[in-house]
C-alpha cells in the first residue's frame, strides 16, 4: 500500500479538473447528492434523511450520544490527508465512543461547513469515505446539516449507540487489584502524523517529489485510516468478561489512565515492558530519534480500548491475543505511574492531546 500524498493541493490548483460549484446545486440539493447512496441497516432507524428530523426507536435499549468537531488546520491538514481518508475517520472517532460504553452503534448525522474553494467532486470524495465507514460499522446515516464557512472545512460527527442498562460500561467502575488492559498496540498514529509532516516539509521545498512510503505503510494507515474496535464488546461477551470502566484511548495512553484513575477515585501502575509496541513502531522512533515509551504514552489518535477487569477474568483473557495486561490498579493515595524497566517509578502527566492548549 502506498499513500499518495498532497493530492487536495493538487486537486484546486488543477484547472482541467472538473468543478461543480456548491452554489449550482443550493443546501437541500446538496444534501441530496451527497446522500442518495446511502442505505439503511439498523431496525432502531424507522425514519432516516427527508424530514425534520430521523425517527429512531430504541424499544428496551437505552440510547448513547457521542460528538466530535473536526477542523481543518487543527485536527487534519488536507496537504496530506485525503479527503476519502478523513470522512472514514471522523466517522471512527465517534463510533469509538460508542464501543468504548461497550455499545454498538447503530446511526450518524454529518455536518460540515465548507468555504468556496471546496467544488462538489471534494464533497463527494469525503462523503465516499463516510460512505464506506458507514456500510463496514452497519451505522446508518439518519440526518445533518450543511453550511458555509469563511475558515476551511469543518466536520462535525454525532453517533447514537444502544446497549442494555446492564451491560454499560462506563469510566467510573474501577477498583484497587483490577488488571489494566489495552487492545491493540499503540503509538503508530503518532509516528504516521512524524512521517506525513516530515514528507510536508519536503514537498514545500521540492513540489515534484513524491516520496515512497511503503516502509512506513502501517503508520501513516493507522493515522490515516484508523479503525474503531467494534469487535472487543462481542469478543468480551464470548470470553464471559465484562470490564468494570472503559475508555477508548484517543488523547494518549497516559491521559486516558488518568482519566479513569480520576472519576474512579483510584490510582495506577503502568508497567512500561508491558506496553504494545509493534516493531514498525519501535524502528521508525530510532529513526526519528524518539522514545518509543514516550510516544506510545503521549502520542494519541490511536482508538484502541483501554479497560479494567477484576483479577478473577485473568485466566478468560491471558491467551488472547488481542488483548494485553499492562498493569493494575491501585488506592488512590499511589497515585497514577509508570514503573519503568528499572522498576523506578515515575508519576504519569497528560501531556497528549489537548484540544483548547496553545500550539498543540
Amino acid at each position: 500500500m502506498i499513500y499518495r500524498i498532497f493530492t487536495f493541493v493538487s486537486m484546486l490548483e488543477d484547472k482541467n479538473t472538473s468543478r461543480t460549484q456548491l452554489s449550482d446545486l443550493g443546501e437541500f440539493g446538496l444534501i441530496d447528492h451527497l446522500t442518495k447512496h446511502f442505505n439503511v441497516t439498523q431496525n432502531s432507524t424507522k425514519y432516516a434523511i427527508g424530514d425534520d428530523a430521523a425517527v429512531l426507536d430504541l424499544e428496551e435499549n437505552k440510547c448513547l450520544l457521542t460528538t466530535d468537531l473536526l477542523v481543518e488546520g487543527v485536527h487534519f491538514d488536507l496537504s496530506y490527508v485525503p479527503l476519502k481518508h478523513l470522512g472514514y475517520k471522523a466517522v471512527m472517532v465517534n463510533l469509538s465512543d460508542v464501543y468504548a460504553m461497550n455499545a454498538t452503534a447503530t446511526q450518524i448525522t454529518v455536518s460540515i461547513a465548507v468555504s468556496n474553494r471546496f467544488p462538489l467532486e471534494a464533497l463527494e470524495e469525503l462523503y465516499a469515505g463516510i460512505k464506506t465507514a458507514a456500510d463496514i460499522y452497519k451505522v446508518d446515516l439518519v440526518g445533518g446539516d450543511t453550511t458555509s464557512s469563511t475558515t476551511g472545512l469543518l466536520i462535525s460527527i454525532t453517533a447514537v449507540g444502544q446497549a442494555k442498562a446492564e451491560d454499560i460500561v462506563y469510566r467510573n467502575g474501577a477498583k484497587e487489584n483490577d488488571l489494566l488492559v489495552v487492545t491493540g498496540d499503540l503509538g503508530a498514529a503518532y509516528l504516521g502524523l512524524q512521517v506525513l509532516e516530515r514528507e510536508k516539509e519536503v514537498y514545500k521545498v521540492n513540489p515534484n517529489s513524491q516520496p515512497d512510503l511503503e516502509q512506513y505503510s502501517y503508520l501513516i494507515e493507522r493515522q490515516l485510516k484508523p479503525e474503531a474496535r467494534k469487535d472487543i464488546s462481542s469478543l468480551l461477551k464470548a470470553l464471559d468478561v465484562k470490564p468494570t470502566s472503559m475508555i477508548d484511548i484517543s488523547d494518549g495512553l497516559s491521559s486516558e489512565i488518568m482519566h479513569l484513575c480520576d472519576r474512579s477515585n483510584v490510582g495506577a501502575h503502568l508497567y512500561e515492558n508491558k506496553i504494545p509496541l509493534d516493531p514498525t513502531v519501535i524502528a521508525t522512533c530510532e529513526e526519528f530519534n524518539l522514545n518509543s515509551t514516550t510516544v506510545a504514552l503521549n502520542g494519541g489518535e490511536d482508538y484502541e480500548l483501554l479497560f479494567t477487569i477484576p483479577q478473577d477474568d485473568y485466566p478468560k483473557i491471558k491467551a488472547n491475543p488481542n488483548l494485553t495486561i499492562i498493569g493494575h490498579i491501585t488506592d488512590k493515595g499511589q497515585g497514577a505511574a509508570l514503573i519503568t524497566r528499572a522498576n523506578e517509578k515515575i508519576a504519569l502527566q497528560a501531556q497528549g492531546w489537548n484540544p483548547i492548549k496553545e500550539n498543540n
